[in-house]
């Protein structure tokens, strides 16, 4: 109803009710409802004023004047309901403008929604005789059908089928009984908060929506705040997301906004192409992910899409609101046809007594996670931790524990922890391939997330993820550890200071770093490498979007960070040797000039997505192309330039790998020298001043006099030498007694025995980024924090669900979970309207999507094998020679179609693209250096190429975030 005010009314004397007052009437309303004491009430009438309310519910005159105001009222609120013309969904949706009859109806999913055609158009002013005169359909409830007829239900919650063969002034309204809808618990997380719980989420969204401030400086709330329909929790009418950010698929460049560029759908995604590489491709056909493309068939599309935040109605008060301030999980909405009640109309009901909230159980949350080993550590370790810091503080102050805050509801869980091969880079391995260089690692990637719960919601602040190079991988990894990723958003409660004068947040940052490490140690991993590199403008780690309010650190800032973590963990004897990569691999004799190790590439670290492996292969490439060349053979310049750089880091050898290997670690020294102190060397054994050995049984020969240590086999070296030899070679006149410390509590095997914890949305730092992205969980206020983690656990605890909500190729809207047809992309209304006649196949419901917890278990299960099957069979065939196989007789005959298809190239071939698609997953699980598959090598260097510019940094090396 809209804000205004009534006239003076005289009733009739049937009614035998008048006064002479102006009254508000929205304000009357809520003010009975409310059940304000009359002799309290600031209207003169309120006594008078309950009878109105009765008369219109009992009165059954249609002249009565009465009854026409309080129906116009109604009916002018209904004329003015929101319009909202966006779909919450996956990447490149459409925004669309459409009428209330087009907004999500909450109709019984047997109803299958179509199109109102042009001509019946329903006023939403039409009283409809059912039982009583002034029950109306609610055009936001109905929709039409088939026959024209309109199936739709009234304000009072009947439900009715309307015909309106001859008009709808002459329509014939006959009583339906649907189905009751059916009750979805935790369609929204509000179902499970107390009425208080809810009237604190509600305060905290009018203050998050000002927090995001777009490049035009404008706080986004404000220019919408003189929205006329603005959602009912937050205030504000339309909130768009961040843009989602492409990249073309052959150069892996950004693709700017507002620019033009062509997009092509390659096997089973949407590849795009910008504008450069168009241009300078020559032919008629491009070739995107190892498959040819014609420029003709590529579609041209411009940058420039907004999206905008999507919106539910509510089934009580119909009223509308942001997806994402009402916490509403689209996916659990199955068929669009869920129970939905808003914040208001809940708290209203629990008052009453008419619902009370769910358990905790109801929504799996971060707690019902699976637990591992290293989660359960981690947990111990900071909940001891933080009770250590709060008795301190409270001490300090003066004040008992309970009286000063700390912090709460926290959780930390392994998310994924799968094992993996790194295969070296061929020309890396061809260069020290004649020292037996390893061909491939073995490592295992984990995934470590922090939860708290901020408002009743469980808030994803902190994730890292590192590579565990173990007991069975070989040098020069053995028994490392990787640092690769990490990241956090600032919402961390609560914003205090710890007991040694840093943030609590920071305070519970280092604690978990401090415990991986300790667990590392346990476990026998001997060494820890961080690189204290920030991300450039514009890049995300883990988390999308983060808050304007955070700060990017600089390298010194960030360094400084690390190193203060560091010292505290070398307190608790954690770390033992704190070091760098330059004065531990570069450095002849070393920092002491002690060293006796050959200084050479072999024995750098070789992580997955690090700086060092990636800039060794350019780098060596480099090497190659020079013109003259520095190869040994060639000029007498490059002799002498070769020679002396041997000498430098003593060195005999003068062959050509040797020569390239000296040159490429000068190459490299020169690189890394400006920031050497960024790549951090953590030591959690003790090392071998001489082989620089991390010792992990035996004894360990110590100095008594300075910090110089030697393994067992370099000190028996060491007594055959002469006195002046040795240490301390500086001083040979001095003598340094070493005495022998026993190694032990070292496991010999570095395993946790955690199960295998595999998460298709965890399998990289890319699948999850671009998880978030395509589906809008964006981390820049904490309102979309409380849904976008609200969104991770849902994925994490139904892992088969698809990442991203289908899209209508017709009118551009989601495809409501289980419903429509997938395989041609058309929602139900689409599918009824144009598609079913151009359609072979009836419109199903996919149980598979619905039901996920329960099926698919099986199905995914034979698919994977099936799928396995193939590739092993496409492998034979192309091997073997006049094999009696039937199933091998018949992939050859498809290998030999695919070779000779005309129509390949135009994708309309279906043998074709199933071949095509075995390729493409040959080459993506295919380990080998050299493969005799077609497409094997070219279809993995061009997907490396596609997904390089996400690892690289202005020199590519890759990046890690920890706001301070």
């Amino acid at each position: 109803m809209e804000r205004g005010t009534c006239g003076a009314i005289e009733m009739d004397d049937d009614h035998k009710a008048s006064t002479s007052h102006v009254y508000d009437f929205p304000k009357i309303f809520v003010h009975i409802k409310t059940g304000t004491n009359p002799s309290s009430c600031p209207y003169p009438g309120c006594s008078k004023t309950p009878p109105v309310s009765q008369h219109y519910s009992n009165c059954k005159s249609l002249d009565s004047r009465v009854s026409s105001l309080v129906r116009n009222g109604q009916q002018k609120r209904k004329q003015t309901a929101p319009v909202i013309s966006s779909v919450n969904g996956a990447s490149g949706s459409r925004l669309v403008d459409f009428n209330p009859l087009q907004k999500r109806f909450k109709m019984d999913h047997v109803l299958q929604s179509v199109a109102v055609p042009p001509h019946s158009e329903i006023s939403p002013q039409t009283d409809v005789a059912y039982n009583n005169p002034r029950t109306r359909v609610s055009p936001e409830k109905g929709l039409m059908c088939g026959n024209n007829t309109l199936k739709g239900q009234s304000d009072d919650g009947s439900c009715m089928l309307i015909s309106a063969d001859k008009g709808i002034d002459e329509a014939k309204y006959v009583s339906v009984a649907l189905p009751e809808k059916p009750e979805a618990n935790g369609v929204s997380l509000i179902q499970l908060f107390t009425p208080d719980q809810v009237r604190e989420h509600i305060r905290s969204l009018k203050k998050c929506v000002v927090q995001k401030k777009p490049k035009t400086g404008k706080p986004q709330a404000m220019e919408q705040s003189m929205s006329q329909h603005p959602c009912q929790l937050c205030g504000v009418a339309k909130l768009n997301f961040e843009p989602i950010t492409i990249f073309c698929t052959p150069c892996g460049a950004r693709i700017k906004r507002n620019t033009n560029y062509y997009t092509a759908k390659v096997v089973d995604s949407r590849q795009h192409i910008c504008n450069c590489c168009y241009d300078r491709t020559p032919g008629d056909s491009i070739v995107v992910e190892g498959t040819p493309c014609p420029k003709a068939s590529l579609e041209k599309l411009r940058n420039d899409i907004i999206a905008e935040e999507g919106w539910v109605q509510c089934d009580k008060c119909h009223l509308w609101q942001h997806q994402i301030c009402a916490l509403f999980n689209s996916r659990r909405n199955e068929g669009g046809q869920a129970k939905f009640t808003c914040p208001h109309c809940y708290i209203a009901q629990v008052e009453r007594g008419e619902c009370t909230p769910l358990q905790p159980s109801a929504v799996r949350g971060a707690k019902d996670l699976p637990r591992t080993s290293l989660s359960d550590h981690l947990e111990q370790r900071l909940f001891k931790k933080l009770k250590q810091e709060r008795v301190s503080r409270a001490r300090i102050q003066g004040k008992t524990y309970d009286e000063v805050p700390g912090a709460e509801c926290l959780v930390v869980r392994v998310v994924s922890s799968v094992d993996k091969k790194l295969e070296v880079k061929k020309q890396f391995f061809e260069t020290f391939k004649a020292v037996n260089y390893p061909k491939e690692f073995a490592y295992k990637s984990k995934v470590v997330l922090l939860f708290q719960k901020i408002e009743g919601v469980e808030v994803c602040l902190f994730g890292m993820i590192v590579q565990e190079f173990g007991a069975n991988c070989q040098q020069p990894n053995h028994r490392r550890v990787n640092l690769s990723y990490m990241d956090s958003v600032k919402y961390f409660r609560p914003e205090i200071k710890a007991v040694t004068g840093e943030s609590l947040r920071t305070f519970v940052y280092h604690e978990i770093l401090i415990g991986y490490l300790e667990h590392c140690k346990k476990r026998g991993f001997t060494s820890c490498y961080m690189w204290a590199c920030p991300p450039i403008k514009g890049d995300e780690y883990i988390f999308h979007c983060h808050p304007e309010m955070q700060k990017t650190p600089k390298c010194d800032e960030l360094r400084k960070w690390y190193i203060t973590m560091l010292e505290k963990a070398a307190k608790e004897n954690i770390v033992v040797e704190l070091t760098n990569l330059h004065d531990h691999f570069f450095i002849s004799g070393g920092v002491s000039g002690e060293y006796k190790v050959k200084v050479t590439a072999a024995r750098l670290p070789y992580f997955d997505g690090d700086y060092l492996p990636g800039a060794a292969e350019d780098f060596i490439h480099g090497l190659q192309q020079e013109e003259g060349g520095i190869h040994l053979n060639e000029k007498t310049t490059n002799k002498t330039i070769a020679k002396r750089a041997l000498e430098e880091y003593g060195q005999d050898d003068l062959s050509e790998n040797a020569t390239k290997d000296v040159l490429l670690m000068h190459k490299l020294c020169e690189a890394i020298s400006p920031k050497q102190k960024d790549f951090i060397m953590v030591h959690l054994q003790h090392s071998c001043c001489h082989c620089c050995i991390l010792m992990t049984s035996g004894n360990i020969w110590s100095c008594c006099q300075c910090d110089f240590r030697l393994c067992d086999k370099c000190y028996e070296e060491e007594q055959k030498l002469e006195k002046r030899d040795r240490h301390p070679v500086n001083e040979p006149e001095e003598i340094h007694m070493l005495y022998p410390i026993e190694v032990s509590g070292i496991p010999e095997d570095t395993q946790d025995n955690d199960v295998i914890l595999g998460s298709k949305f965890f399998d990289t730092r890319l699948t999850f980024l671009e998880l978030c992205e395509g589906n809008h969980y964006q981390y820049d206020t904490l309102r979309r924090a409380k849904h976008s983690s609200m969104m991770l656990l849902y994925h994490l605890h139904n892992p088969n669900v698809p990442a991203f909500v289908p899209v209508c190729d017709v009118c551009g809207l989601n495809i409501e979970t289980g419903q429509g047809c997938p395989d041609n992309n058309m929602c139900n209304a689409c599918y009824q309207k144009d598609g079913k006649s151009n359609r072979s196949h009836e419109l199903t419901q996919d149980t598979s999507i619905v039901d996920v917890d329960a099926q698919n278990k099986e199905a995914t299960q034979q698919k994977v094998a099936l799928r396995r099957k193939l590739l092993d069979l496409l492998v034979h065939a192309l091997q073997c020679q006049n094999c009696p196989d039937p199933d091998c007789h018949k992939m050859k005959g498809l290998i030999q179609h695919y070779a000779q298809c005309k129509t390949r190239k135009t994708g309309c071939c279906v043998h074709c693209k199933r071949i095509r698609a075995l390729f493409k997953s040959h080459a993506e699980s295919c380990e080998l250096s050299q493969c005799h598959v077609p497409h094997c090598r070219v279809s993995k260097e061009q997907q490396a190429n596609s997904r390089g510019h996400a690892v690289k940094t202005a020199k590519g090396g890759r990046k890690e975030l920890i706001m301070i």
